[in-house]
């Protein structure tokens, strides 16, 4: 197998803080890999080491085969990086903006108007084209970010937290821009708090936590790593709530769960067979479902069990994960 990024025994500290504490990543060229973690678990750090922005105190790592301390040069002419805010310039249109960045690559002034058009037209941006950035949507300018990072056609992308502050259908926008770039065949590291994303795009996924990968492994099998399946149920009546949830206890050998909002019960099971037991208690009490079936955990419930904390970070992260160049 072909690897786009290797990392191995990555170690940074600032001062007595340890921010990465020996961690070991795997990228396949032409996959996305998403990097989930509570705030600050080090995933902007290894980013940040892994686009040469910050020099690893112990550890080695390589993208595209180069050394991102040794062959920095080489590492910048491989890679694009689009961070959580947007590095464009309001002042200027979407067709500036990109022409300048073209050209601070040393294209030449042609070179950059044709590599301009060509982005603005896959990202579906030609008719804002030569409007004021400070006139585009959030969509609109987290696009523009992606097209910014793609001029000088990177092997690799990283993607730090993309689609923060963006409302769900700027972020399908965003899904759907980086869905193309993989199939075109671009490799994909892609830092998230919003599991569902990483859920949606990641072929596999790593787990920071306190500066250490704690997992890793499609979403499916770590769904599967914490244990068995869901049983959920949602009587239509709800006055049978009661009663359903007896029900459930002495099937699944569990106190259910009780969703105050939607009157869904739910219960861990090991076995599938459950629900067809659960199907004939229901029919006995004569008790009729809205909503009945099995489920694998969601990311959600993967990640509390793997770090003991929900996914979602505060606005401010830490020294080591914002603030520290």
């Amino acid at each position: 197998m072909s690897y786009a990024i290797r990392a191995e025994g990555l170690v940074k500290k600032y001062g007595d803080m340890v921010a990465l504490d020996g961690v070991d990543l795997e990228v396949p060229a032409g996959k996305v890999i998403g990097v989930l973690g509570p705030n600050g678990a080090g995933k902007t750090t290894t980013v940040r080491i892994l686009a040469t922005l910050l020099r690893p105190d112990a550890g080695h790592a390589t993208v595209g085969g180069y050394d991102v301390v040794k062959d920095q040069t080489r590492v910048r002419g491989l890679i694009g990086l689009t961070g959580q805010y947007a590095s464009v310039d309001e002042d200027l249109s979407g067709t500036e903006n990109l022409v300048l960045i073209g050209r601070l690559l040393d294209l030449s002034k042609r070179d950059a108007k044709a590599r301009a058009a060509e982005l603005l037209e896959q990202f579906e941006l030609v008719e804002a084209a030569d409007r004021s950035i400070s006139t585009f949507s959030g969509g609109m300018r987290r696009r523009l970010d992606l097209a910014a990072s793609l001029v000088g056609r990177p092997q690799v992308l990283y993607l730090d937290e993309p689609t923060t502050g963006l409302d769900p259908h700027a972020r399908q926008e965003v899904w759907q821009v980086v869905r193309r770039l993989v199939a075109d065949g671009s490799t994909v590291l892609l830092t998230t708090q919003y599991l569902e994303e990483a859920d949606q795009l990641a072929d596999r996924i790593t787990v920071f936590d306190h500066g250490q990968v704690v997992a890793e492994g499609r979403p499916d099998e770590l769904k599967r790593r914490i244990g068995g399946q869901t049983l959920q149920v949602r009587p239509t009546v709800p006055a049978d709530l009661h009663e359903v949830g007896r029900i459930l206890a002495e099937l699944t050998g569990a106190t259910p769960a009780h969703d105050l909002n939607t009157g869904l019960l739910t219960a861990p099971v090991s076995d599938p067979m459950l629900i067809s037991a659960l199907v004939r208690r229901l029919d006995g009490a004569g008790i009729t479902a809205d909503e009945l079936g099995m489920r694998l955990p969601s990311l959600d419930e993967v990640f509390l069990a793997l770090t003991g904390q929900p996914a979602q970070e505060s606005p401010q992260d830490t020294l080591a994960e914002r603030n520290v160049a």
